[in-house]
């Protein structure tokens, strides 16, 4: 996702017959803006529709920082061990390398935009925590 670099379709328009979709267990993701799609450097963004009953489980994303903003449906988003339910219009920012999760806490399709900075650099762009203490417990 982070490392990916401009390539000759680097557009400055993005429209719907343009996002790259990806298909994640906690629903489809589809990327507006990243390279390769884009010419960007320093921000990602990417819709996601997370159906009723799923979540992102726990991970953190040690290059980047974070925002989550509610488009539709309710979150409920963690950011450490905090929790919060947002609905549309509703904000998270998760600063770089801290552990998050997002989880769907309606009966409806949850829509939000995460945007990420920045949008190329070197590791790992996700690290998967959900298995580890204490995050593997905190929803228990």
């Amino acid at each position: 996702m982070g490392q990916g670099t401009t390539g000759a379709r680097a557009l400055r328009f993005v429209t719907s017959a343009d996002v790259d979709v990806e298909e994640l267990p906690w629903g489809p993701h589809e990327w507006l803006c990243r390279p390769g799609l884009t010419d960007a450097r320093d921000l990602l963004l990417v819709r996601v529709r997370m159906p009723p009953g799923t979540g992102h489980a726990f991970h953190r994303h040690p290059a980047m920082e974070e925002i989550i903003y509610v488009v539709a449906g309710e979150a409920e988003q963690w950011v450490g061990e905090e929790t919060r339910r947002l609905g549309a219009g509703d904000i998270a920012h998760i600063p770089r390398d801290t552990v998050h999760g997002t989880y769907n806490a309606g009966g409806d399709t949850l829509v939000f935009l995460a945007i990420l900075s920045p949008a190329t650099f070197d590791g790992p762009a996700l690290v998967d925590v959900s298995m580890d203490e204490p995050w593997r417990s905190l929803r228990a």
